[in-house]
């Protein structure tokens, strides 16, 4: 079953830049991933340093191999440099409402 992931972000203000021109530079090979459907990039207005990437993978297992995969990369460690919190990782099932 489908998956949407939510990967909040909270940044540290003078990263802001370096860390979405990051994603324009990873998110080719995310997409790309086996198992993913899509990825959108959101900013907040009113508090910029917080980013959320919307993901749909087609299970949260693609998701988890994916994210192991960026962590054996060091990309996950290299990322942690530029935040001010811990990410937040958040998995949805859809619902027909």
């Amino acid at each position: 079953m489908a998956v949407t992931v939510l990967l909040e972000l909270q940044v540290k203000e003078d990263q802001i830049n370096t860390m979405l021109e990051t994603m324009k530079a990873i998110l080719p090979d995310t997409r790309a991933y086996d198992g993913c459907v899509g990825v959108d990039v959101v900013q907040n207005q009113d508090e910029p340093a917080n980013i959320i990437l919307i993901e749909k993978w087609e299970s949260k297992a693609h998701y988890e191999k994916y994210l192991a995969w960026r962590t054996e990369t060091g990309f996950i460690e290299k990322m942690g440099a530029v935040l001010s919190a811990p990410p937040s990782i958040r998995y949805f099932d859809p619902r027909d409402a």
